[in-house]
């Protein structure tokens, strides 16, 4: 592990934070855009192979529930051997699941390469990065780490439009084997450049935490910090997953043609990237609990107008602010997960949280589905997601002051 002590000043933001921050925005941007492109090959594989689109789907609900039981295993390596073997090892594996899910002669064999590998590679990407760049900056904090996921936000407009191209020239097999190397090509060099931070020991030695000095992963996985954490982590990510997932399909029953509607979510995630960035910096300033209880307000307000939306003008202004308010929130549970726990345990104790954040992203698209096969409309879905959103609102406020966060506005 890249570990040096030296002089605590060395930790200081700025510097070599800011490579790992643009590393890991580049990795996750990558990652992401591998992960998520699967809505773009959607159609063209099952067109080409003849399997049903729900089986080419179930693709993607296999990523979300192997990537949070991975981001687990992979946030305690990463605490044990740091995070470069960690991301290396993770990009071999991103490369090969598209590689193998390219080549695939059966739904069985491409749901084991692109939800099976892809997913558990996915998980050592977000939850180890985030907890590294919590580790490299104090008064930057939340934004630094907010940089790390705005590579979340941009690979829409950078990795999906790619693959269409390549699909449109040369076919599906041939597009996601390509991605797949690109991906090798771009994320290996990239995970060269992490590091851990010079003073992570002595830092480590110094940091307040919420439960104590020596708190063991078992310990902080039972405290209330964690629970808190956990559960608004997991009713954010339910309340806005199903919304998202079902915004093109909602306009497009509500009459708007369907590459407008489209469009819905793609000014969605361009808004999610500024959020991202607007709410990373509030919290710096104005502390990332009163930042994210806020975002998570707007979430569920937001969310619940969106129910009654019907012409493209309302979808659009709701889709930039829902964007903002989801894309903002989502970086700051790692810096409350820093906060609490300091940086000693943080990949395990994060990682922990990304594996509930993932159980709820999987079970919004499912009970959206149900929804509207059963009411033949989506306005219970966004409705009963806003009363989600609000139990995150609620939990929030569950969470105690943080001593290292005062402790650093104390300096």
């Amino acid at each position: 592990m890249d570990t040096h002590d030296t002089d605590p000043a060395s930790r200081s933001d700025g510097g070599y934070g800011w490579v790992i921050v643009a590393a890991g925005a580049l990795i996750t941007c990558v990652a992401a855009g591998a992960m998520f492109s699967l809505a773009v090959y959607l159609q063209p594989i099952s067109a080409d192979t003849g399997w049903s689109r729900a089986g080419i789907s179930a693709a993607m609900t296999l990523d979300f529930l192997v990537m949070g039981v991975a981001a687990f295993g992979w946030g305690t390596l990463s605490d044990r051997y740091g995070t470069r073997p960690v991301v290396l090892a993770a990009s071999l594996l991103l490369g090969l699941g598209l590689l193998l899910a390219s080549r695939a002669t059966s739904l069985p064999a491409f749901q084991l390469g692109y939800g099976v590998l892809v997913g558990v590679a996915g998980g050592a990407f977000f939850a180890p990065l985030m907890a590294l760049a919590t580790t490299w900056f104090e008064r930057h904090r939340a934004l630094a780490v907010s940089l790390v996921s705005a590579g979340m936000g941009v690979a829409p407009m950078t990795v999906s439009p790619l693959a269409s191209w390549l699909i449109l020239e040369y076919g599906w097999r041939t597009a996601m084997a390509t991605t797949g190397i690109a991906a090798l090509l771009l994320l290996i060099p990239a995970a060269l450049l992490i590091r851990q931070p010079p003073a992570a020991r002595l830092a480590r030695q110094a940091q307040p935490e919420a439960a104590g000095p020596g708190l063991s992963v078992r310990q902080a996985l039972r405290s209330a910090p964690f629970i808190a954490l956990a559960l608004t982590f997991f009713l954010c990510c339910a309340a806005h997953s199903g919304p998202i997932f079902h915004v093109v399909s909602f306009a497009t029953f509500c009459g708007i043609a369907p590459m407008a509607a489209v469009t819905i979510y793609s000014v969605e995630g361009l808004a999610g990237l500024g959020g991202r960035l607007l709410l990373g910096a509030l919290a710096d300033r104005l502390g990332t609990k009163r930042v994210l209880i806020a975002g998570l307000l707007l979430q569920a307000v937001v969310i619940g107008v969106y129910s009654q939306a019907r012409l493209i003008g309302e979808f659009y202004g709701l889709s930039i602010l829902l964007g903002a308010a989801y894309g903002g929130v989502m970086p700051l549970y790692a810096v409350l997960a820093r906060d609490y726990f300091g940086p000693r345990i943080m990949g395990s104790i994060f990682g922990a949280a990304v594996m509930a954040s993932s159980l709820g992203m999987a079970f919004g698209p499912l009970a959206g589905g149900w929804i509207f096969d059963h009411f033949n409309g989506y306005a219970w879905l966004y409705l009963g997601s806003a009363a989600v959103g609000l139990g995150a609102v609620a939990m929030a406020f569950a969470f105690p002051p943080s001593p290292a966060r005062a402790a650093l506005q104390t300096d």
